[in-house]
């Protein structure tokens, strides 16, 4: 393109203060450096994560700072070294990375790459510290090595998935995060067997995409458990058949499900971040070949607490990462699921919003009112 190897001025979101709202600013995106890509972003959406670094609760405050991982964009153009991608493929942006030559991507079974692994404090890119934002210029922060909350942006080839060109941007860019951290978290973590029982601990968009993943198993019963009782009827979208409000019953939720079920849910996963839902998700699930799978994060001074017996027992506690995806190696699978109308996305989209109302966005996040807000970049 034209652009390759010039700076670019476009729109960016900035937040520069903790809860305050976003700023529109003309900024300038530097061109790509060593092993990064820069794209222009179509699409991107709305996760509670962005909220959490947004609102800076408990977390180390950056700013000013473009925030931003869910995205589905075109490459504009690449730096050195970058061979697997080029100008005009379309892309996801991933909060975490995909070397190809450390330990953890040479296994089968881990995703959690050495070099890319997510980082919510680094807020420049990892080549060298710099950032690729800058306005009136004053450097902006980086946001887990993608913000795409700006019109263009600059991210590390190693986050960047290639996917069907034919795929919609405004629907598949909800795969770079929340639904596939749930949805991997059943199939590729729980893996329950047709016909078997699964609880889900937490209703919002990660916990659908959970019981999404149940669904598409072929799940017998899918028992969601969450505090707000109005998620119940939206959850249904998603194959949950029975629903438990911990706050309506006088005994533990974990006692609940496991008179229920005769025994213990056959998997279960945990969406919360709650330690009182993880420990709970895991001792209702059967003895002898229950698996619980935590995904939720925790605080920081939180500590789980269990009776030996539970495991020895035999039952099975797992974490997840990203629901052990790759992300260049496995997301453009995800995105052929779709297309090939094994998984539904867009009953995860409850809102749309142009770029110029990103704080909109924030609005329906905060208020619970949505699953996913689409922020369109070029309405």
């Amino acid at each position: 393109m034209s652009t390759a190897g010039h700076f670019i001025r476009c729109l960016a979101a900035v937040a520069w203060e903790a809860g305050k709202p976003l700023v529109m600013e003309e900024v300038e995106v530097a061109p790509p450096q060593k092993h990064e890509v820069r794209i222009k972003v179509h699409f991107t959406s709305l996760c509670h994560t962005d909220v959490c670094f947004w609102e800076a609760k408990g977390q180390t405050p950056l700013f000013p700072r473009i925030l931003g991982h869910e995205a589905g964009g075109v490459v504009e153009s690449v730096g050195e070294g970058v061979t697997d991608l080029q100008s005009g493929d379309h892309v996801l942006t991933i909060f975490t990375g995909e070397c190809g030559n450390c330990r953890h991507c040479h296994s089968e079974e881990s995703n959690m790459c050495d070099l890319l692994r997510i980082n919510t404090d680094r807020g420049g890119m990892i080549h060298d510290g710099e950032s690729r934002f800058s306005t009136n210029g004053k450097p902006i922060h980086h946001f887990l090595g993608t913000s795409t909350f700006s019109e263009f942006t600059v991210v590390h080839s190693g986050q960047v998935a290639k996917i069907n060109p034919e795929a919609p941007l405004d629907k598949v860019c909800i795969v770079s995060c929340g639904l596939s951290t749930g949805l991997g978290a059943t199939l590729n973590v729980a893996k329950p067997k047709r016909g078997q029982s699964v609880a889900v601990f937490g209703l919002g968009a990660v916990g659908l995409a959970a019981a999404e993943g149940a669904r598409i198993s072929g799940a017998g019963r899918i028992i969601g458990v969450d505090l707000n009782p109005n998620r119940f009827e939206e959850a249904k979208k998603f194959g949950v058949t029975e629903f438990v409000n911990p706050r309506e019953h006088d005994k533990p939720v974990q006692q609940v499900i496991t008179e229920m079920t005769d025994g213990g849910v056959d998997r279960s996963v945990e969406c919360t971040g709650s330690v009182q839902a993880m420990i709970q998700a895991f001792e209702c699930v059967h003895e002898g070949w229950g698996v619980a799978v935590l995904v939720g994060v925790p605080r920081q001074d939180d500590a789980f607490r269990t009776h030996p017996m539970n495991f020895l027992n035999e039952r099975t506690l797992k974490g997840s990462f990203f629901g052990n995806y790759k992300p260049k190696t496995d997301i453009p699978g995800v995105v052929e699921k779709y297309m090939n109308k094994e998984l539904d996305l867009d009953k995860f989209i409850t809102h749309t919003v142009p770029f110029s109302k990103i704080n909109e966005a924030f609005d329906y996040m905060s208020k619970g009112e949505c699953i996913r807000c689409i922020i369109d970049m070029g309405a």
